[in-house]
């Protein structure tokens, strides 16, 4: 049967990857609500433009009004509350930022959807589903290599401004639907890597910086552990929880996949040699550069994915070597697209849709 699905941060990394997902295998209908901040890209939804299942909005999740009319209008049976700010370094910087769109915004959504979800006729209501999207450092720092991985029932515990505002939204989800029975779902996964990644971010900032001869920052001693997953496999399990799980559950995602800090940016440089040898016939290596640690850096983040296999059958499939030269491989054929992000370029296009 045909959905109607609202995912909000679609332009984003992670959101744009969903959406693909609905576009290509389902018969779904999409309507992408995106503020464009900067991390939102319209390129990464060029190729949808003018089909009749998929609408673009360019809207803030904070804009109660904007969102009242949005869901009356479109009448959704999904809700993928994607819609975050995420850099770490960024919250530590400018943390109101943060607490207005993953705070206030998740907050104004759920008002929304409360709203919508009590003007629904049973059979609607019986449907609908109000799905938020989380992250693994909202349960701090495991510390040590023995300790035992995240799972749905880990305490809290933030470390920075960002993972703070992320815990603060995912207790106002399970909050809406333990007091007002708003049927949500919640899922935290692990790091994500792929596609479309901004440039920001570990991997893609080691490729481009690669590739431009820049030095490869790493921080400290390159220790920091983290559980990398495929972002076309969260794609899946997203997708897969929206589907079958039943409200009120919470699912961990992760790629099953510990690497250190270090670890990554060798394994990027080793590619890349063989992908696109330096001209000098140089390691990629030996750009690699050590910079003061960031301001309560966690060392380890890990993820015990074993309830979504048991309940809903899924499962990564790809492993980090095959994700990463997947990965390594898209940026080396799509030079415009990450040109565009460099010079900014991207932002000042619009898709028009709305």
């Amino acid at each position: 049967m045909e959905r109607t699905f609202i995912v909000t941060g679609g332009a984003g990394f992670i959101g744009s990857a969903v959406v693909r997902l609905l576009m290509e295998t389902t018969p779904h209908r999409v309507v992408v609500v995106d503020k464009l901040t900067y991390a939102g890209n319209p390129e990464n939804l060029a190729e949808f433009q003018g089909s009749p299942r998929f609408r673009f909005c360019q809207t803030d999740i904070c804009d109660r009004p904007a969102m009242d009319h949005i869901l009356a209008e479109e009448h959704p049976d999904n809700i993928l509350n994607l819609a975050a700010e995420s850099h770490v370094d960024r919250s530590i910087d400018a943390p109101g930022t943060f607490v207005e769109t993953n705070v206030t915004g998740t907050y104004t959504l759920l008002e929304a959807a409360r709203n919508y979800f009590a003007s629904l006729d049973d059979t609607h209501r019986g449907r609908f589903r109000f799905q938020h999207i989380s992250t693994d450092e909202v349960f701090g720092d495991l510390g040590t290599p023995e300790a035992p991985r995240f799972c749905e029932t880990t305490p809290y515990a933030p470390s920075s401004p960002y993972s703070a505002s992320k815990a603060a939204s995912d207790h106002l989800v399970r909050a809406w639907h333990r007091t007002y029975g708003l049927p949500t779902l919640l899922t935290n996964c692990s790091n994500n890597y792929g596609p479309r990644h901004f440039p920001e971010k570990l991997i893609p900032l080691i490729i481009l910086s690669a590739l431009a001869g820049k030095p490869l920052p790493i921080y400290g001693t390159g220790q920091q552990v983290r559980d990398w997953l495929y972002v076309e496999d969260h794609a899946r399990a997203l997708v897969t929880v929206a589907l079958h799980a039943r409200p009120g559950e919470s699912y961990c995602i992760g790629g099953d996949c510990e690497q250190t800090n270090l670890d990554v940016v060798k394994q990027v440089c080793k590619l890349l040699d063989e992908m696109r040898p330096r001209a000098d016939g140089r390691s990629y290596a030996e750009q690699i550069t050590f910079v003061t640690d960031r301001p309560g850096h966690d060392l380890r983040y890990a993820i015990d994915p074993g309830k979504i296999r048991h309940d809903l059958g899924w499962a990564p499939q790809e492993n980090f070597p095959s994700g990463l030269r997947k990965t390594i491989q898209w940026y080396l054929d799509n030079q415009p697209w990450c040109q565009h992000i460099l010079e900014g370029t991207y932002q000042c296009q619009r898709l028009g849709l709305g």
